[in-house]
């Protein structure tokens, strides 16, 4: 399905305007960054990047795309005719999916002539601003749960797409499982779920409907014990289930109370291995003050799908480097009012060893030496309009997943704090 008109209109207006002016076909650099991270987060995270390269391979005008556009004389005869054979012919270059970026960190460097790569712009921060933002919540909440799994569960707070998308970059960042049956087949990620409170409600007592859900699912399975009273929930339970229930799942009150309590009643009636699944509009605080709770999973929606506040990270796709008549490389920038950035493509790293003091952008020369301590952060993604080794999506996801581990063991201890604070390591441009 072609993501071609995944755009604004002012997308096809400009390159309209500057391929009749003369200047579509100068070579041009866009980069993605973020000027600052959202309100008192330490860190941000990348993902996306996969799931934007498959956008922009379908990023194709065809009949009825190019219908469109004629209809509503959104662009010239001759312009249109360009668009009918659009192919991103240009470079891309990017973080890895699961790496960390701050301030100025250039995620995504986009390289190809102005009029190609420019009406990339839309499809590119919509990809990326909304994923990099599940993520950078995600990994909030996989350090608050110190080890305890984690199910993304917020396919009904978010589109029916964007659902996919949650759940694919909600793992790369750590959780454990979805409720997303799409995001299993596609990526691979691993799902769960059970029963809700309206299956409770269409049996005629809470006992019959544990009996048949136990029937159906067997004893390894997660009974809902709040749909009434708790306390009976729990006895009902451990009498239809027996000692060996799976877990049973909270998803209403005060819960540092009622998950003690819980376990407290679960251990009384020999259920010792029975575990607590505790839901109920969760989020990265929330989770953090049930560090003390005998709480043995965590399950997410609404706040992981919106990325817990942030639904969208403040990505933007500047012009940092362009060619002249001559061919000669001129840096271009932004300059108005806390709005600027330097320009000219850019290179970024950090150190290899051990905790990252610093992240090092180099708007110059790309082969000016380091220090063989310092890991580039940058890799070719596509290369003069190629897939550089194209991978399968659970692949990409698990790699990702993996790498995102790696790079939060660079950070220093501060930047796993729920306040309010700076980004964990500065960027420093040189």
């Amino acid at each position: 399905m072609s993501t071609a008109l995944l755009t604004d209109h002012y997308e096809l207006t400009m390159v309209d305007a500057a391929r009749a002016s003369g200047r579509g076909e100068r070579n041009a650099v866009f980069e993605v960054f973020a000027r600052h991270l959202p309100a008192g987060r330490r860190y941000g995270v990348v993902a996306g990047t996969h799931r934007l390269i498959d956008a922009i391979q379908e990023f194709r005008f065809g009949p009825e795309e190019l219908a469109f556009l004629a209809k509503h004389a959104i662009v010239s005869p001759d312009t249109l005719e360009w668009l009918g054979s659009y192919r991103f012919s240009g470079t891309i270059r990017g973080y890895a999916e699961g790496e960390l970026y701050f301030p100025g960190s250039p995620i995504l460097s986009v390289e190809g002539t102005f009029q190609e790569a420019v009406l990339l712009e839309t499809l590119i921060l919509s990809v990326l601003n909304y994923d990099c933002a599940v993520a950078s919540a995600a990994s909030r909440m996989v350090r608050a749960a110190e080890s305890r799994p984690l199910i993304e569960m917020g396919a009904r707070r978010a589109n029916e797409r964007s659902a996919v998308a949650a759940a694919r970059a909600a793992y790369i960042a750590g959780f454990d499982a979805t409720s997303n049956l799409e995001a299993g087949r596609t990526y691979g990620i691993p799902t769960k779920g059970t029963a809700a409170h309206s299956f409770t409600l269409v049996h005629d007592s809470e006992e019959e409907a544990f009996r048949a859900q136990i029937a159906a699912m067997g004893t390894g399975t997660t009974l809902l014990i709040d749909t009434y009273d708790i306390e009976a929930g729990v006895n009902t339970a451990i009498k239809v289930a027996g000692v060996n229930l799976g877990a049973v799942r909270i998803d209403s009150g005060d819960l540092p109370v009622v998950v003690r309590a819980v376990r407290d009643q679960l251990d009384s009636l020999g259920a010792k291995a029975t575990k607590i699944v505790v839901t109920n509009d969760l989020n990265e605080h929330t989770i953090a003050g049930l560090r003390g709770a005998p709480v043995d999973v965590f399950g997410v929606g609404t706040s992981v799908v919106t990325g817990s506040g942030s639904p969208a990270v403040g990505l933007v796709y500047k012009l940092v480097e362009r060619t002249s008549d001559t061919g000669e490389w001129i840096h271009v920038a932004k300059r108005s009012s806390h709005k600027g950035n330097p320009g000219g493509k850019k290179e970024a790293y950090r150190d290899r060893q051990g905790q990252v003091a610093c992240e090092e952008i180099i708007s110059a020369d790309p082969e000016l030496p380091l220090e063989s301590s310092y890991r580039p952060l940058l890799t070719t993604l596509i290369d003069a309009g190629e897939v550089v080794t194209p991978a399968t999506p659970p692949e990409c996801v698990e790699h990702a997943r993996a790498h995102h581990q790696v790079a939060l063991a660079e950070l220093p201890p501060s930047a796993f704090s729920l306040s309010a604070g700076e980004p964990a390591i500065p960027t420093r441009v040189v």
